[in-house]
C-alpha cells in the first residue's frame, strides 16, 4: 500500500473528500509559507528516510552552461541510476509506484524499465512569484462548487495551502508560466514502432505579461494559445486559437480553427474536454494537453493525500541537442535510455464524472509534483473502471530563465498498445523562447489566415 503523508497543519489530507471548498487560511498558515513550507507550499524538509532531499531554493543558471539556440547543458552529465526498476523486481518498489506505473510493466515486461536516480529538488521561482503568493495566498476562492475561481486575476498558484481537491487542480492550471514561442514535435507511433512526425509551431502570451493589454478589462482571461501545423505537408498551414478563460462556466473557451486547405476560420468548440487533440489520430483528448487544462467542472475533484512516488523529472537526457526523435520513440514506449526517475512526494487527486455529464475518462488520477504544482503522472479509466490510458509529464527545469516545463508528456494506450508523445524539440530550429514578446493582435481571429498561409 502507499502512505499517505500528513501535510501542513497535520491534516490527514487523505480524510478530505471531493466537494470541500476553499477554507480561509489562518495566519499562521500563511506565516508557514517560506518557513517550514516552501514559498509556493512544498514541504521544505526532506523525508526521514533521506531520500527526498531538503528544498533549499532549487539550482540556478550557475548549475550548467547555455549551449545557443537556448538549449542548456545537463546539470547532473556524471550521474548513474541507483537502481533499474523491471518487470521482475517492480512488486519490491510497488509502495512507491502509481496503478498506472505498474501496469506498463505488466503491459510490456521485456522492454518497459524505470531507472531510478538520486532526487534533487531542483525547482525554484523568481522571487516577484514568492512575493506574489505570500501576498495573495487565502484570497482565491472557490465558486459553483470548484468548477470556477473567483477574487484571483491573474496571479500564480492560487492555493499555496490547498484544503480540497479541486484547489490542487487549480495549482496545476495557474501554475507560474511566462510568454513562450516554441517548436516541437508529435508522434503517435504504431505497434511496429514507426510513426510520422507532426511539426507544431505554439505561441503562448500571457494577459499581465502584454504590454498593450489592460487585463483589467479581460479579468477573467487566462492566456492566448496559438498552434500552427508545419509538417506533414498534408496538414501544414492548419492553426488553432485558443482564448482560455479562469471560470470558463462565466464564460467559455473560445476557441477558432484555420482550415489551410479550405482557406477558412472557423469557430472550434470541440476543442475542449474530451474533443479530439489536433492531429492526434484520436490518441489523445484536448484537455489531456500540457496534462491537463481546461475547465474542471465535469469532475468530482477527491483529494486522495500526499504520496512518495518515483516520477519523470530532471528530464535534462530529453533536451539536449544531439538527442534524435528516432532514438527516444520506441515500440510501445519511449527508449527507457532517456528516461530519469527520481523519488518526489506528490498529491494525488482523483476526478470522477459527476452525475448528469460525460467524458470518455470516467476517472482520472492525476499526482502532482509538490515543487511545481505541475502534472508528473496521470491514470486514465474508460466507463467500465478499466485503466486506460497512462500519461506522463517528464519535467525538466530551465534553471536560466526559473521555469520548469515538459521534456516530452507521453500518454499510452495500454488496449492499443499504442502511445503519443509531444514536446520534444531536439531537432527542431530552437529551444523554447522565452524572450517572446507577443501582442494582443497575434492571437486574434483575422490573424489567423496570415499565420496559416503556406
Amino acid at each position: 500500500m502507499q502512505k499517505t503523508l500528513l501535510g501542513a497543519g497535520g491534516l490527514a489530507l487523505s480524510l478530505l473528500a471531493s466537494g470541500v471548498m476553499a477554507q480561509t487560511l489562518t495566519q499562521a498558515e500563511i506565516d508557514s509559507l517560506g518557513d517550514t513550507l516552501t514559498p509556493i507550499g512544498a514541504e521544505k524538509s526532506g523525508n526521514a528516510a533521506g531520500t527526498i532531499p531538503e528544498w533549499t531554493g532549487g539550482i540556478g543558471p550557475d548549475a550548467g552552461s547555455k549551449l545557443g539556440d537556448n538549449f542548456s547543458s545537463n546539470p547532473f552529465p556524471d550521474e548513474q541510476p541507483e537502481f533499474v526498476i523491471t518487470a521482475q523486481n517492480y512488486q519490491e518498489h510497488s509502495e512507491n509506484l502509481t496503478p498506472g506505473q505498474i501496469a506498463l510493466f505488466e503491459r510490456y515486461p521485456e522492454t518497459f524499465q524505470m531507472p531510478v536516480y538520486k532526487s534533487h529538488r531542483t525547482v525554484g521561482y523568481p522571487q516577484s512569484v514568492y512575493d506574489q503568493v505570500k501576498a495573495t495566498a487565502g484570497e482565491a476562492k472557490l465558486v459553483n462548487g470548484g468548477d470556477g475561481i473567483d477574487n484571483f486575476s491573474h496571479g500564480t498558484f492560487a492555493f499555496p495551502i490547498p484544503k480540497s481537491g479541486a484547489e490542487v487542480v487549480w495549482n496545476h492550471n495557474t501554475r507560474y508560466r511566462i510568454n513562450t514561442k516554441r517548436w516541437y514535435m508529435q508522434a503517435m507511433p504504431q505497434t511496429n514502432g514507426s510513426y510520422t512526425l507532426i511539426k507544431l509551431e505554439e505561441e503562448v502570451g500571457y494577459p499581465q505579461q502584454m504590454d498593450d493589454v489592460d487585463e483589467s478589462t479581460i479579468p477573467n482571461t487566462l492566456l492566448f494559445f496559438k498552434q500552427r501545423v508545419n509538417a506533414p505537408s498534408r496538414l501544414a498551414g492548419n492553426v488553432l486559437l485558443v482564448h482560455d478563460t479562469l471560470d470558463q462556466l462565466k464564460e467559455p473557451r473560445m476557441a477558432w480553427v484555420y482550415n489551410a486547405g479550405q482557406r477558412r476560420v472557423r469557430r472550434a468548440p470541440q476543442v475542449a474536454y474530451d474533443g479530439p487533440g489536433t492531429a492526434s489520430d484520436g490518441m489523445r483528448t484536448s484537455d489531456n494537453f500540457a496534462m491537463y487544462n481546461g475547465a474542471p467542472d465535469r469532475y468530482d475533484w477527491k483529494l486522495v493525500g500526499k504520496k512518495e512516488i518515483y516520477v519523470p523529472y530532471n528530464s535534462y537526457k530529453m533536451t539536449q541537442r544531439e538527442v534524435k526523435y528516432d532514438d527516444v520513440l520506441k515500440a510501445g514506449h519511449i527508449n527507457p535510455e532517456h528516461t530519469r526517475f527520481e523519488l518526489h512526494r506528490v498529491w494525488e487527486v482523483q476526478g470522477n464524472v459527476k452525475a448528469g455529464q460525460r467524458h470518455i475518462y470516467a476517472q482520472r488520477n492525476f499526482f502532482m509534483d509538490e515543487d511545481s504544482w505541475m502534472i508528473n503522472l496521470a491514470d486514465h479509466y474508460d466507463g467500465r473502471g478499466t485503466l486506460w490510458r497512462v500519461g506522463e509529464g517528464h519535467i525538466a527545469f530551465n534553471y536560466n530563465v526559473k521555469l520548469p516545463g515538459y521534456a516530452i508528456e507521453t500518454l499510452y494506450d495500454l488496449l492499443a498498445g499504442r502511445y503519443i508523445a509531444l514536446g520534444m524539440y531536439t531537432e527542431e530550429v530552437s529551444a523554447p523562447q522565452f524572450d517572446f514578446t507577443p501582442t494582443y493582435n497575434q492571437f486574434t481571429p483575422a490573424a489567423l489566415r496570415a499565420s496559416g498561409v503556406r
